[in-house]
């Protein structure tokens, strides 16, 4: 009875810290900026490292190679493309709902027709401009962390 109460104690406390890791160390006492933030204005986040927290409204469904970031999810609207840096690391495939946190830099780019295309069949949502290509403002990862 003893051995069976250390082993059910055993698991419920991994389970209760089951934290997934992908890439570099997030920094455990860096403060997050907060995501909404970052979008209001993203280029002041493009020289240097910060950390974003949020859930993740959506994913890649074909490999797991970039995350929809939002800061809740009841904001799913207001989210970012995460990618990872160097396409270094995936995420699971099942990683939607899950909390991140990301520590890396905003990129503020226009997307060619051909790569939005290509994103937007993989899940993404765009904003298209008339000609096809859209203007996008997303976040390189050097680490995720996740959590259910």
């Amino acid at each position: 009875m003893k051995k069976l109460a250390i082993a059910l104690l055993l698991a419920t406390t991994a389970f209760a810290n089951d934290v997934i890791t992908r890439g570099a160390a997030v920094p455990k006492d860096a403060k997050a900026i907060p995501l909404g933030t970052v979008l209001e204005n993203p280029e002041a986040y493009t020289k240097e490292a910060v950390v974003v927290e949020g859930v993740i409204a959506t994913s890649c469904t074909r490999k797991g190679c970039w995350m929809q970031l939002a800061p809740s999810a009841e904001e799913a609207a207001r989210s970012v493309r995460v990618t990872f840096k160097d396409y270094g690391f995936f995420i699971p495939l099942d990683a939607m709902g899950m909390n991140a946190r990301a520590e890396g830099v905003a990129v503020v780019k226009t997307l060619s027709k051909a790569d939005a295309d290509h994103l937007e069949e993989e899940g993404a949502k765009l904003t298209r401009k008339e000609d096809g290509t859209a203007l996008e403002v997303s976040f390189v990862a050097n680490g995720v962390e996740l959590k259910k």
